[in-house]
């Protein structure tokens, strides 16, 4: 049984989706119910904060990924993210299942030049001294033959049903609606995106695939463009000009003083006024895969979630 913590996010989605059209069995565990059925899936209730619940949702499971995100404030992250990381190595060791989790690079911090599965932790902010130290927990684990584990990176993604992505929410929408595009920091810098279902069938194939285990891998990504170009393409896509305005930093910290989930991107933004190129060559080469290109990604989401909007 392959066991989703998490289930209803965005990436949780999208692997739910490979796992349903490869007629494995699902539990999904979350707060809330989500809208995915099928005849080999069931949803329990679980509250990620409390171990006895998530064992007793993961209970049978072969592989359980994690992948639940939670509130993006650096003090919930602080008190919550380590009681969450705890419980589920706990609820890993018991079950003797294998561990998949989903994680961001926020550990790395600002790195100069490519950053591969071999760069060293130096966060740069709060977040990401949270986020180092559960993977160094997980890590600490598997390095102790204590479980079998992999962690398993993305960049920032693009492709959501939810909005959950700067780009998403910034660029592709408003370029379907013939409006003016948003970019976060300096578009002459380079920034990779992941698509979204890539991200889904590539933790798909880390579970189908034991002898991933007990390391860390980049999941596939194209090779890293400046905004311009990203924007560039999605305008040629929609079919309107590239036009786009630059939210500063200052903005930023003045939209957060009335929206806190705004104020928690400030300490980020030094993910984008540097290059920031994310190396995802080893699975590539591990599983033959080929990422999205960025045209046909967006030319598929023009298709499908963000139609052009008729004027």
């Amino acid at each position: 049984m392959h066991t989703i913590l998490g289930a209803g996010g965005t990436v949780a989605n999208a692997l739910s989706r490979e796992l349903i059209n490869d007629n494995q069995t699902v539990r999904l565990v979350s707060r809330k119910p989500v809208n995915i059925t099928g005849k080999n899936v069931t949803w329990q209730k679980a509250d990620l904060l409390n171990y006895d619940e998530v064992l007793a949702a993961a209970q049978g499971s072969t592989v359980i990924y994690m992948a639940a995100g939670i509130v993006y404030d650096a003090t919930i992250w602080q008190a919550q993210w380590p009681v969450i990381m705890q419980n589920v190595i706990n609820v890993t060791k018991a079950t003797g299942a294998r561990l998949i989790f989903f994680d961001n690079i926020y550990m790395y911090g600002l790195v100069n030049g490519p950053m591969t599965e071999d760069t060293p932790y130096h966060p740069s902010s709060k977040k990401g001294q949270v986020r180092a130290g559960i993977a160094d927990m997980l890590m600490d684990e598997v390095k102790a033959g204590n479980i079998r584990a992999s962690i398993a990176r993305a960049p920032d993604f693009y492709g959501t049903d939810s909005l959950n992505s700067f780009v998403d929410m910034m660029v592709i929408t408003k370029y379907a609606a013939k409006q003016t595009a948003q970019w976060i920091g300096d578009p002459n810098k380079k920034h990779n995106f992941i698509y979204i279902p890539d991200a889904g069938k590539a933790m798909f194939l880390l579970g189908q695939n034991p002898d991933s285990d007990n390391q860390v891998w980049h999941l596939p990504t194209p090779p890293a463009i400046t905004g311009k170009e990203f924007m560039a393409i999605a305008a040629r896509v929609y079919g309107v000009k590239p036009k786009f305005f630059v939210l500063r930093k200052y903005m930023l910290w003045l939209i957060g003083l009335f929206q806190k989930v705004v104020m928690g991107t400030v300490e980020m933004y030094y993910q984008y006024d540097h290059d920031y190129i994310f190396d995802s060559s080893k699975f590539e080469k591990a599983f033959n895969f080929k990422p999205t290109s960025y045209e046909d990604g967006l030319k598929e989401l023009s298709e499908t979630l963000y139609k052009p909007q008729q004027a």
